[in-house]
């Protein structure tokens, strides 16, 4: 059916009962006159094919190591995201619809994501940041006022754990030193 053969009696009829049962403004009055009209007018036709999608290159093509192409407009770039939502107005999700692709197909150069990824890891990104070890409470400048008071403070002292391993392996060896020095002494002392 074309346009011209529409009955004008048959628009307003319909146009009539709609308005009855819904609130319209003024303007929105011709907008539904003029659609309404053209979709009486395509009744019976065939409807219009969708336009066929040709991508700029091939899906298999389209990722490479270091960049990646739309396949809208041939676009070569480390990551398309931006691109795509720019110029095309396309969130990844869109993308991957539109042309068909997989969820998991790459919107970013394998070689880009592969750096950014040492990157992060380089300063520590993703990591919970570590217990924060306090510092002792006396500083410097007070360890320094506490030995001109008292000579002895400045000294640290070993756990005796620490003086009991050092002492078992020089220990045997100190013992044997000075019992020769002894018997040496008491020898000299007695042929005096």
């Amino acid at each position: 059916m074309n346009t011209e053969e529409v009955h004008p009696h048959l628009t307003a009829k319909i146009v009539q009962s709609y308005v009855k049962h819904h609130r319209l403004g003024p303007d929105q009055l011709s907008d539904l006159i003029t659609s309404l009209h053209r979709a009486i007018g395509q009744l019976g036709q065939p409807p219009e094919p969708d336009e066929v999608l040709i991508p700029a290159v091939s899906v298999r093509r389209s990722v490479h190591r270091d960049y990646v192409i739309c396949l809208d407009c041939g676009y070569r770039g480390k990551t398309l995201t931006r691109h795509i939502a720019a110029r095309h107005g396309l969130s990844g999700d869109e993308y991957r619809q539109r042309w068909g692709l997989r969820s998991g197909h790459r919107l970013t150069a394998p070689a880009y994501s592969e750096h950014r990824s040492t990157l992060a890891k380089e300063l520590g990104l993703g990591r919970k940041p570590l217990a924060n070890v306090a510092p002792p409470t006396t500083s410097a400048a007070s360890a320094s006022a506490d030995r001109t008071e008292n000579p002895k403070a400045g000294r640290t002292s070993r756990p005796r754990s620490a003086l009991k391993t050092k002492d078992a392996a020089t220990g045997a060896e100190a013992r044997s030193t000075s019992a020769r020095g002894r018997s040496r002494a008491r020898s000299a002392s007695q042929s005096d």
